[in-house]
């Protein structure tokens, strides 16, 4: 295989899917705005939010259970996946004013981003062997600047939402043009495994993989809540700043959320050597310990408060993919499609009872009250790694490295 053209793939893949997931957040980054406008609530926009994480589970199940990905070419589905992603997103600008509208194109969103986000991973997975590890790391954390992308836009763009959520849209028509032109399959043909219902209680009765489930639940529960709600944490923490901040809160949203990229390609080179287990309970316990103290630090200038929400970003994400490669080889190779399935669906479906959660828990006892609670899923992702480690079956991860 000609490694140039590989790292070539790589680099126009992470492009691709940083365009094309634009607009997962491309509606929330545009909140105040959203609010000012259409004089939409809290409420409303974490309903608006957990509509995209729905659908993104809705599209997963969807590819898994008709195996579309080796159907029909993996190039075609993240093409067509990226055009019609952007098509709905754009849409919400003439009719999400209307709750029903504004959640089912919301949902639709996430329903195409399904065909972004894994078959992205399968492609990627299409170039390389031995720097597998890297390659998705890189990936995700081109994700992970892609999702953190309209927080920038909209903070310089401010009252021209619509343009700003158009923008996304642009970007993600570009992802699709991209993976039309210029993107070809690899060389190593991974076959997308099949989702199978009667393997459920199977694969849920096998402990390891029930840990390293429980591990990425805990991961999720803190994860999407946390990139959900930290632009309106900052637009408070600056709203109550006796001085001109430095930054905006978009501003801010952007570097904190975008910093996670450099903690993914960092697990990608490391988590391998030093094994899973070890990886991901360090990287929680960092971000676990900043649930617990961001919300009662609001005293701290915006320049400290600015550096440990980057740390909370770089760790809160770094570890995500190691809990698919865990459960991945941890399972039995026929058991593989139901395995991740299942684990990215839960796993996202979690996501939406700790977004809706956060306003509630904010309004009770404030952002320290709201963001402790997320520190619950670190807890429990850090005591089932702990509890994997420790079995005879964590052999089987990162080449022996548990």
């Amino acid at each position: 295989m000609n490694l140039t053209k590989a790292w070539k793939m790589l680099l126009l893949l992470c492009l691709a899917e940083l365009m094309g997931m634009t607009v997962w957040y491309s509606a929330s980054a545009v909140t105040p705005a959203l609010k000012a406008e259409w004089g939409l609530t809290d409420s409303q926009m974490a309903t608006l939010v957990m509509s995209v994480q729905l659908g993104f589970v809705a599209g997963t199940l969807f590819l898994a259970a008709t195996n579309l990905a080796d159907v029909v070419k993996t190039r075609k589905v993240l093409a067509t996946s990226a055009l019609l992603a952007a098509a709905v997103n754009a849409a919400f600008v003439p009719l999400g004013r209307n709750m029903v509208a504004g959640t089912t194109l919301r949902f639709l969103t996430g329903f195409f981003l399904a065909g972004i986000y894994p078959p992205g991973m399968k492609m990627i997975a299409g170039w390389f062997k031995a720097a597998r590890g890297l390659a998705i790391g890189a990936l995700v954390g081109a994700l992970t600047v892609g999702t953190a992308l309209p927080h920038l836009v909209g903070a310089l763009l401010r009252a021209r939402w619509q343009l700003a959520i158009y923008t996304s849209s642009v970007l993600a028509l570009l992802a699709a043009l991209l993976i039309v032109l210029f993107v070809t399959e690899g060389p190593y043909e991974v076959q997308a495994s099949r989702f199978n219902f009667k393997y459920v209680f199977t694969v849920w009765q096998d402990r390891p993989t029930r840990l390293a489930y429980f591990g990425y639940f805990g991961h999720m529960w803190e994860l999407y809540a946390m990139w959900t709600w930290i632009p309106a944490f900052f637009l408070s923490f600056l709203d109550r700043q006796a001085d001109a901040p430095p930054y905006s809160a978009g501003v801010a949203a952007f570097l904190v959320i975008a910093a996670g990229g450099v903690g993914c390609v960092v697990y990608g080179l490391w988590a391998d050597r030093i094994g899973r287990s070890i990886s991901t309970i360090t990287a929680m316990s960092v971000s676990g310990l900043c649930c617990f103290l961001v919300g009662f630090l609001q005293h701290l200038s915006p320049t400290w408060m600015l550096a440990i929400c980057l740390l909370w970003g770089v760790t809160v994400v770094a570890d995500s993919a190691q809990f698919s490669a865990a459960a991945s080889e941890l399972s039995s190779p026929e058991y593989l499609g139901t395995v991740l399935t299942l684990q990215t669906s839960i796993g996202f479906l979690i996501t939406m009872f700790s977004i809706r959660l956060v306003p509630l828990l904010k309004g009770l006892g404030g952002w320290g009250l709201a963001f402790s609670i997320l520190g619950l899923g670190p807890i429990l992702g850090i005591l089932s790694m702990a509890s994997l480690y420790r079995l005879p079956e964590a052999v089987k991860m990162a080449n022996g490295n548990r």
